[in-house]
């Protein structure tokens, strides 16, 4: 059987003189050796996207981290910060995705911005600057600091029991997490379920409640050198899996809506 095919939507990045459509390496690899599967890069197209096509190529969707953020006129917002990027493109083409693939019970693991995407997506709301928030910790990096620093473990998050992370990574009620993000969930969108919290009370990770299909949604970065992280190859060998059910359940005819 051939590896499942996970779409990964691309970002906008001007590099040089010309814009390009571009996905961090750490994000492909992951899914190569962390789920198992063959990821596809998807161009931010926005409405020029043939959504049958894709999603009849799905095995799953990841949605990544990045510098950008989800444009806040998503959620009945003004823009707080200007001088924070911005990614139309990319809002065009995941917010029409993510209802998509969970109508048709396609396996989502989201990823920082993937996550607010999400929850964006599905009528929630975002914090733009949490360290703005009373009461809130500064999720942000220190972008002046060389990789291996700024994904280093920056603080723990506690895990909702019973829920679909405890069951994955079997066991524990905390790990700890690195933190690399200005934008945080505020109000979580209807028919999701908090799966872990920050100890600001910050939702940490999230998944869809009663989806037909796997979610799962971390505001973290389980990506960066994922075979080197335990619980990142359990959460990631988890969606890969799920690809794999996926895919035997397409290729039988079984797998609802199309």
């Amino acid at each position: 059987m051939r590896r499942p095919i996970v779409i990964v939507p691309s970002c906008v990045r001007e590099i040089g003189q010309h814009p390009y459509f571009a996905v961090q390496v750490k994000y492909v690899v992951a899914v190569v050796t962390g789920a198992g599967c063959m990821p596809l890069i998807l161009p931010s197209l926005g409405s020029a996207v043939d959504w049958d096509a894709v999603l009849a190529a799905a095995d799953g969707v990841m949605l990544t981290g990045s510098p950008s953020n989800v444009h806040p006129s998503h959620f009945g917002q003004e823009v707080f910060d200007m001088s924070l990027p911005l990614d139309r493109a990319r809002d065009a083409t995941t917010l029409p995705l993510i209802p998509a693939a969970m109508e048709r019970g396609i396996p989502l693991l989201a990823i920082c911005r993937g996550a607010q995407e999400i929850n964006v997506a599905l009528g929630g709301s975002l914090h733009q600057a949490i360290h703005e928030v009373p009461g809130m910790m500064d999720h942000r990096d220190d972008a002046s600091l060389p990789p291996d620093e700024q994904y280093a473990p920056a603080h723990r998050v506690r895990i909702e029991s019973g829920g679909r992370m405890a069951r994955i990574l079997q066991g524990g009620s905390e790990i700890m997490v690195n933190s690399l993000h200005g934008q945080g969930i505020d109000r979580l969108a209807d028919g999701l379920t908090v799966e872990a919290r920050a100890d600001d009370g910050l939702v940490e990770a999230f998944s869809m409640t009663g989806a037909a299909g796997f979610t799962l949604a971390l505001q973290w970065h389980p990506e960066w050198r994922v075979r080197e992280n335990p619980d990142s190859m359990k959460l990631f060998s988890a969606f890969g899996a799920a690809c794999r059910e996926y895919q035997t359940q397409k290729q039988g005819g079984a797998h609802g809506k199309v």
